[in-house]
């Protein structure tokens, strides 16, 4: 009689497992069954299935040493599960009669493996069908013994041959540091991927293997490449398109910018496509999800300081629009009403409205819940869980939206928003994110929908999503924002599009006008560095210039700091952003006063404010400091620079740098005597209340809102 020995990490499915060990007694095997989970559980379901034996192993490594368990920690699931097991004495004398020994799930490989080390002419494999082949061959072969499929460290020859159809055998193998660190082993078994008639499943479980190792030795992008290379080779689409997403994803962890980030959204593209052709509206909408998930990636937009957007806008979403599934989810559906005009004989109903950002709406509250032309009603969608939920439910609302309605999230949306629509007169939503997307899945009515999109939004999926035809104005807060959005939604350039506008934010500048002491002239400030796109990094290198003329120039820091569990580039700039302050904080040329309630008064004590980002909307804490009569110095952002609109547009002429070097020649050039710095200051807070002052821009506000326009 052949043993045979499955061990588990996870409670097998009762059903599978026992019709698994009725396939090998009929083959004539003893079966036994070792598991990390809680036998004692499902012992009563253990005992209704054919097992000749069942044996719990150790749960954890309470019982080990410290180092034993500092290594555990560090280690792969595969290797914790086997420092629990392997002073096992029981569990170790039934591996050593074993003819067969069978991982079933992928935390039980590693452990497979070194059992089969222990007993060489026994077979350990992956998986039910594979140790079931192998049974089979056994029984054909007679007495013959073969020895154990899993090769020893280091092997790797006819890669090839040993791909096809011995999945286990290759979790060593491709979990080996020194193959896998090696260009000859990353070489063969990426050779071994794309060869030509391996199984669809041999293909994809080496692929999973093979980048696993990878990543275990440190190389991710070639855990990357791994899968993308077996998808290449795989003819079914969702397959394929699922391996790609994961070499992409496996990028975007490590903080790497997937180099097949096209192929993969085109796959997915692709998929979403062919399931909508079939009718199939809750997988294409899962298909296209994804595709606008990895395209509007937060990683390849937000958090750094570049993003493919800007460097080839059209190549980046020209796959997006030749989508079928897409085109339909764009479609503009229109209203059936005109928006009404605002009303002669009563205060215009204004329904405010945004979801947990308010930032931006503080002064605009404050203006119309007073104001006698007007009847205010303020909405936080987050505050509310049913609209917080359908506000953001970006593959609800492309399943409606290729289902034209029949999914029951419309329903949902209409229920849920209507009272409000009803109620106004006028929307004003605030970010043109989820809830923009959400709100214009249904027909406004006559209610007139205002949207004012920041800078944010255009590096996101939502503009995407939202169908514009169902919003009356559109409003903008700077040029060069708008230029980029329109270039990248063409539905805002045809026929149906909204009213667009710009409008500065509201903010309340009068009250930054306080005195500066003399020595303030020294002080260079940077308010907000919680965002990699802030990248303060260029305001140290411009303190260092200055400080080269003048040791008196220090940098003050005013904002929280970034946030390291955002994203993995975050991360990695705060790491280096925390090197370089480390000397300069220790010698005072760098002073962090973390976040404050009074700017005020913080900017009384900043001469020279710094705008150091690579991309901004209008940069609010640049104009606070110019209201506040410090000498703005802003860089030529480098999203924007170059363009028809830019920094250099937005700001007078002058304020504008193009380097650290140009940087620091304005600084000195403006601040190399206290006439000189405090002249420039003041034209600065001339333009900055002049231009940007609530005072002044909340008439345009008045203008749109009250006025129609």
């Amino acid at each position: 009689m052949t043993e045979v020995l499955f061990v588990a990490t996870k409670r097998p499915e009762p059903g599978i497992l026992a019709d698994s060990v009725d396939k090998f007694r009929d083959r004539g095997a003893a079966v036994h069954l070792a598991g990390t989970f809680h036998v004692a559980r499902v012992a009563e379901e253990l005992s209704l299935i054919a097992l000749d034996g069942v044996h719990q192993l150790p749960r954890g490594l309470s019982r080990r040493s410290g180092s034993v368990r500092r290594r555990a920690e560090a280690s792969p699931l595969g290797m914790r599960v086997w420092l629990q097991s392997q002073r096992d004495r029981p569990f170790r004398r039934r591996a050593r009669k074993a003819q067969v020994i069978v991982a079933l799930d992928p935390g039980a490989v590693y452990t497979v493996w070194r059992l089969a080390q222990y007993n060489p002419t026994a077979e350990a494999h992956f998986g039910i069908l594979a140790a079931l082949t192998a049974l089979d061959r056994r029984r054909q072969r007679g007495t013959a013994v073969r020895r154990a499929a899993l090769p020893a460290p280091g092997v790797v020859k006819d890669v090839r041959r040993s791909i096809d159809g011995v999945p286990a055998a290759l979790m060593r193998t491709a979990t080996a540091r020194p193959v896998m660190r090696s260009a000859l082993g990353a070489r063969l078994w990426r050779s071994a991927l794309s060869a030509p008639g391996v199984p669809v499943s041999a293909r994809v479980a080496a692929s999973r293997y093979v980048a696993e190792g990878m990543r275990w030795a440190g190389r991710t992008s070639g855990a990357a490449m791994a899968l993308t290379t077996a998808a290449s080779r795989i003819p079914d689409l969702a397959l394929r398109a699922k391996l790609l997403d994961d070499g992409v994803m496996t990028e975007i962890a490590g903080g790497i910018i997937p180099r097949d980030l096209h192929t993969a959204v085109g796959a997915r593209l692709a998929q979403a496509d062919q399931q909508y052709a079939e009718g199939d509206h809750e997988a294409a909408s899962e298909a296209l999800d994804r595709a606008l998930f990895l395209s509007f990636h937060r990683m390849l937009h937000v958090d750094g300081l570049s993003s493919p957007l800007l460097e080839n806008a059209q190549d980046h979403t020209e796959r997006l629009h030749a989508s079928t599934a897409f085109q339909a989810v764009a479609r503009p559906r229109g209203r059936k009403t005109p928006a009404i005009s605002p009303p002669a004989g009563r205060p215009l109903r204004l329904l405010v409205t945004t979801s947990a950002n308010a930032n931006f709406l503080q002064h605009v509250l404050s203006r119309y819940e007073d104001h006698p032309r007007v009847e205010l009603r303020y909405l936080d969608l987050a505050a509310r869980k049913q609209l917080k939920r359908v506000s953001w439910a970006a593959r609800l609302m492309l399943e409606d939206r290729l289902a034209v309605g029949a999914t029951g999230y419309r329903a949902d949306v209409e229920r849920l928003m209507r009272p409000y629509l009803d109620w106004a007169d006028t929307v004003f939503l605030d970010w043109s994110v989820g809830p923009a997307s959400m709100l214009t899945t249904i027909d406004p009515g006559d209610t007139r929908i205002v949207v004012r999109l920041h800078s944010y939004e255009a590096f996101t999926r939502w503009p995407h999503m939202t169908d514009f035809s169902r919003v009356d104005d559109l409003v903008f807060v700077a040029p060069h924002v708008k230029d980029l959005v329109t270039s990248l939604v063409p539905r805002l350039r045809g026929a149906g599009a909204p009213r667009t506008h710009l409008l500065d934010n509201a903010m309340e500048l009068s009250g930054f006008v306080r005195p500066k002491p003399a020595e303030a002239r020294f002080n260079l400030g940077l308010i907000g560095v919680s965002q990699v796109a802030k990248d303060p990094l260029w305001a140290v290198d411009v303190l260092k210039r200055v400080r080269e003329h003048d040791e008196r120039y220090r940098l003050l820091l005013v904002g929280g700091d970034m946030n390291p569990r955002t994203s993995v580039a975050t991360a990695d700039y705060r790491k280096r952003f925390e090197r370089a302050l480390k000397p300069l904080v220790a010698s005072g040329a760098v002073v962090r006063l973390g976040p404050t309630d009074d700017v005020p008064g913080v900017l009384s004590d900043i001469g020279v404010i710094l705008s150091s980002s690579v991309r901004e909307g209008c940069h609010v804490g640049l104009m606070e400091g110019a209201a506040s009569a410090a000498v703005p110095v802003v860089r030529d952002w480098p999203f924007y620079a170059g363009r028809a609109n830019s920094a250099r547009t937005l700001y007078p002429e002058g304020w504008v740098v193009g380097s650290p070097e140009e940087a620091a020649r304005r600084v000195l050039d403006t601040t190399s005597a206290e006439e000189s710095w405090r002249k420039a200051g003041g034209r600065a807070s001339e333009h900055a209340l002049s231009a940007w002052d609530w005072s002044v821009v909340r008439e345009r506000f008045d203008r749109l809102l009250l006025d129609g326009g």
